[in-house]
């Protein structure tokens, strides 16, 4: 609408043919036609995840290329605040939605149409439907079972914080994984409750903190920590890079419904600042469709497929099978609270 505003403020010198152009092709970008478009995606999920996407995506649409940045969420989300209305990202991919709940909540995420939203069951969108959600994954513990038996494994989260499990449990409290299980902690029991628990866990993995999921699971796998909480598909990406004879670890659930059986959504949204919102909701578009779903049901980034009603063909526990902590996205909101309690407990 600004170029026609603009062909209109020259109109002594436009004529009726520059402006019938003019309409044709703001007609045409509406119908996101993106002939030679460049658009950037702000990449905080898995990079496995995200170049077999951009490239199917760029395949089927070869008239758009996409530049990709990627970085930590939590990176990515200062960046893009920082940036403002001059932000070169059209599209940003988070690993978890309360990065999205965040930018959402400054008014830096423009609205989707509701036939893209469709594609995702609404529970596992924005609320306010200005970004969709494309993968999930479920937290699970994961343990040694030479170091601890089956049998002494808690049912909940919160037995963790116990003293019999001193020493035996890892912690990755820097990873945005962690941050919705506080929150589901802290919705459950509360913030006096929830920040003791922290402590406790502080205590019981006491030389046993990790920078990353990755590290955790691997020290998991090898005997140096008896047991840790991560999201389901560290394990079994663990398994694909190692081979499953060389797996000494295994995965088991909380109990239905526990704060530590967290399904976490990753999702997409279209920057409001973005030039190109054809082109970048072509992106997002693609993601939830059925070719983007399929192919993240078929890839070895083992999260599970959100949209189109996919599902994982991945020898894991099927989707539908889980029963977790019904805390929804709105309510594990942009996981400031969480953040504020482990830096208290000096986690962060």
């Amino acid at each position: 609408m600004r170029a026609l505003v603009a062909l209109r403020t020259r109109g002594a010198r436009a004529t009726a043919t520059l402006l019938s152009v003019a309409a044709g092709a703001l007609a045409l970008s509406a119908c996101g036609t993106a002939s030679g478009t460049t658009i950037t995606l702000y990449n905080g999920q898995h990079v496995q995840t995200t170049d077999a996407l951009v490239t199917a995506f760029e395949k089927a649409h070869p008239g758009i290329h996409v530049a990709v940045r990627s970085d930590s969420e939590n990176t990515l989300d200062a960046q893009i605040v920082q940036e403002g209305a001059r932000s070169p990202a059209d599209v940003f991919f988070a690993e978890n939605s309360p990065a999205l709940e965040y930018l959402q909540g400054r008014g830096l995420l423009a609205p989707l149409p509701s036939s893209l939203l469709a594609a995702t069951p609404a529970r596992y969108n924005s609320p306010s439907g200005r970004w969709v959600g494309v993968t999930a994954r479920v937290s699970l513990m994961v343990y040694d079972p030479a170091t601890v038996s089956r049998s002494r494994l808690p049912s909940s989260i919160l037995q963790l914080a116990e003293p019999r499990y001193a020493g035996l449990l890892g912690l990755a409290p820097s990873e945005t994984d962690f941050q919705p299980i506080v929150t589901a902690v802290l919705r459950s029991v509360g913030r006096a409750r929830t920040l003791a628990w922290l402590e406790g866990l502080k205590r019981n993995a006491a030389g046993h903190l990790y920078s990353s999921n990755e590290a955790l699971t691997l020290a998991v796998n090898r005997g140096a920590v008896g047991l840790a909480v991560i999201d389901q598909y560290y394990w079994y990406r663990l398994r694909a890079s190692l081979g499953a004879g060389s797996m000494h670890s295994t995965l088991a659930p909380f109990a239905p419904r526990d704060p530590g059986y967290v399904i976490d959504v990753s999702g997409a949204g279209v920057l409001a600042s973005s030039h190109h919102r054809a082109a970048a909701e072509a992106l997002v578009r693609f993601l939830v469709s059925r070719t983007g779903q399929e192919i993240i049901a078929r890839s070895d980034s083992f999260e599970y497929p959100l949209a189109s009603g996919v599902v994982t063909v991945q020898p894991e526990t099927p989707f539908g099978a889980l029963r977790p902590d019904p805390i929804s996205v709105a309510q594990l909101g942009t996981g400031s609270t969480a953040v504020a309690l482990l830096r208290e407990a000096q986690l962060l």
